[in-house]
């Protein structure tokens, strides 16, 4: 299965890469970013792309790749952004990943990192979880082989995983002692547990929907 990721700087992104690249299953993986990873491996290709509202210049390298599956793990903050800025760099990056695949492959498996909390009715107070729940929406119907929406609370990050932020990554570490606490938690899931979930549904592409925590967990 060759994977198309999105987000691999970020720690969601990095855990599903790492996973990819240990996985059997996986025989490529095609890292879309904006900036060159600094990271080699055999079974790792790297496309730099500038504008991830239009992936229409880079359609045939997408294509030419034969995706299987991809792995949609980038991401913004809300904060301090209004609906229209947020809704550009959510929904509609995410749409333009989403035609770019389908038009390489339209049996192929999305998976979108969502969030917990999302508003699929679109109509809740949140500003971010009604746009999340736009895409989610339009992920689920769009008529791929399977589509998923993680919706991702807590991560703790395992296999060097880090996080882009300082300031996280500082509470990773002085909450390190209580990791073992802490993924007794339905809510919580590890790095790892997440990059394979992803790997394993995409593969079998069961059961196409939202998938919380809990199930994250009973897929590992």
């Amino acid at each position: 299965m060759n994977v198309v990721l999105t987000g691999a700087t970020g720690m969601i992104g990095q855990a599903a890469l790492i996973e990819c690249l240990e996985s059997p299953v996986v025989t490529k993986v095609l890292s879309i970013g904006r900036r060159k990873l600094d990271q080699e491996h055999p079974k790792l290709e790297q496309l730099i792309h500038a504008d991830f509202t239009d992936f229409s210049p880079v359609q045939d390298q997408i294509t030419a790749f034969k995706p299987g599956a991809c792995f949609h793990c980038m991401g913004v903050s809300s904060l301090g952004m209004n609906e229209a800025d947020y809704t550009r760099l959510t929904y509609d990056v995410t749409a333009s990943l989403a035609e770019a695949i389908y038009a390489a492959n339209y049996r192929a498996s999305f998976i979108y990192v969502s969030g917990a909390g999302t508003d699929r009715s679109e109509k809740g107070r949140l500003m971010w979880a009604r746009v999340k729940g736009r895409t989610e929406n339009y992920i689920l119907d769009r008529g791929f082989g399977a589509a998923y929406a993680f919706r991702i609370g807590a991560v703790l990050p395992r296999k060097g995983v880090k996080s882009s932020t300082g300031w996280v990554n500082f509470f990773y570490v002085v909450g390190r002692p209580f990791f073992g606490l802490l993924k007794q938690l339905d809510s919580v899931v590890t790095s790892d547990q997440m990059g394979q979930a992803m790997i394993k549904l995409a593969r079998t592409q069961v059961q196409s929907g939202v998938v919380e925590a809990a199930k994250i967990k009973a897929l590992t």
